[in-house]
């Protein structure tokens, strides 16, 4: 597992914005005729998500600290707990995106669980 830890104070996605993808391991080839050929290209890959969190200008700090300096802007793996079916795993963050509000607004995070 990793040497850090997503921080807990930060507070469960909102529902409204969670959407995960199957990784995507095959490649598909165009043919002079008939149907594409699909064949598997890796045995594993990375499960993309998008999570939207409801946070406080504190939270938000927290959130930015973690990603610039912790996680070293996304290089680093982090302990995630799966937020659909509660198992630990590994992930990295993309680079989190910020909306303009005042005291509290939403965020909207990219995670990807790695193999």
């Amino acid at each position: 597992m990793a040497s850090i830890t997503w921080p807990t104070t930060l507070p469960a996605p909102l529902q409204d914005g969670f959407s995960e993808t199957p990784p995507d391991t095959s490649v598909r080839s165009s043919m002079d005729s008939g149907p594409d050929k699909i064949r598997r290209r890796y045995t594993a890959g990375a499960r993309p998500f998008s999570l939207k969190y409801h946070l406080t200008k504190a939270l938000v700090a927290t959130l930015d600290e973690f990603f610039v300096t912790t996680s070293r802007s996304g290089s680093l793996a982090f302990n995630w707990t799966h937020p659909r079916t509660g198992a630990a795993c590994e992930a990295r963050m993309r680079q989190p995106r910020y909306g303009a509000f005042e005291h509290e607004g939403e965020v909207t995070v990219e995670i990807e669980v790695l193999p």
